[in-house]
C-alpha cells in the first residue's frame, strides 16, 4: 500500500510503500515515554521504500538498557515523530514509521502488539488484538 506523510507543521513530507497487516502498537516503556501516551502505533517499511519529498528530520539516537542504539527521526521545528530505526549505515535498515503522521492512518488497524507486559493497567483491551501479541485475522 502506498502511504503518504507529513509532520504537524508540513516542513517534512515524504511516501513509503507498506504492508499494511503489518501495522502494530508497542507497549514498551521507551515508546510510551517518547510518545508521551500509552503506547505507540508503527508499521515497518524498508528504507528504500521510504521517500522524503520535503525536509529533513532531526535525529535522536536513544540507548536501551541492552546498549542497542535506535535512531529516533522526528521534525526538528515540530516535535512530530517520523520513524524510528536502527543507528546503523543507511542502506538495508527497516524504519518504524509512526502511524500518526500517515494521512492513511485511519485506515490502518493494529494487529499485533508488542512488549504486552509492560502495558499500562489502566488501559481497557484494545479490539481486534489479541492481548498475547498474536494477530487475529478478521
Amino acid at each position: 500500500m502506498r502511504v503518504n506523510g507529513s509532520c504537524h507543521c508540513g516542513a517534512i513530507t515524504f511516501d513509503a510503500d507498506i504492508d499494511p497487516e503489518k501495522v502494530r502498537i508497542c507497549h514498551c516503556t521507551d515508546c510510551q515515554q517518547l510518545s508521551g501516551t500509552a503506547f505507540r502505533v508503527m508499521v515497518p517499511c524498508s528504507e528504500s521504500d521510504f521517500h522524503l519529498r520535503t525536509g529533513e528530520p532531526k535525529i535522536y539516537v536513544k540507548t536501551a538498557e541492552s546498549g542497542r542504539r535506535r535512531q529516533q527521526a522526528f521534525c526538528g521545528n515540530c516535535g512530530s515523530p517520523i520513524y524510528a530505526t536502527s543507528d546503523e549505515p543507511k542502506g538495508a535498515r527497516s524504519l518504524g514509521l509512526r502511524i500518526g503522521v500517515l494521512a492513511q492512518r485511519r485506515e490502518l488497524m493494529p494487529r499485533r502488539q508488542f512488549w504486552f507486559r509492560s502495558v499500562l493497567p489502566w488501559l481497557p483491551p484494545l479490539p481486534g488484538i489479541a492481548e498475547d501479541g498474536t494477530s487475529y485475522k478478521q
